[in-house]
């Protein structure tokens, strides 16, 4: 009786941490979308167009991050497991995000850019692969 208990406090815990960190998430989504928006005129008054690029690139990027640790944060309350496949979807977002920073810093050399593109086509891959092959249902 006292297992039950127990881990009815620690499901109620966890859904109240999870909770509290969904709402923080989508506070900081709403807050850069509005902030974006607002700076979308960066582009037309940066010195040059690939400081105000270099900007929005990398807000909408970010972005995109939090919108899928939200994902991932409503499919645990869903489901109660996290998908390897989304998983590899921040993987691949985070990795673009930086590849483009790298770019638009001009701090890549050819091999550089080389290695970061095996590495983002093996998350694609494994993506692919997690969602052509998923794990099989427990009985």
């Amino acid at each position: 009786m006292s297992q039950d208990l127990l881990l009815s406090l620690y499901r109620r815990a966890t859904r109240l941490v999870f909770n509290l960190v969904v709402v923080a998430l989508l506070v900081g989504l709403f807050v850069g979308v509005g902030r974006t928006f607002l700076e979308l005129g960066l582009t037309l008054t940066e010195p040059t167009v690939r400081l105000g690029l270099k900007e929005l690139v990398t807000n909408v990027l970010s972005l995109v991050i939090v919108l899928e640790l939200v994902r991932v944060f409503v499919e645990y309350f869903e489901f109660e497991r996290v998908r390897l496949e989304v998983l590899l979807e921040i993987g691949v977002a985070l990795s673009l995000r930086e590849l483009l920073l790298l770019l638009f810093a001009e701090k890549l050399s050819g091999l550089d850019l080389f290695f970061w593109t095996l590495g983002i086509l093996a998350l694609v891959a494994g993506r692919t692969l997690a969602v052509r092959f998923p794990p099989g249902r427990r009985a």
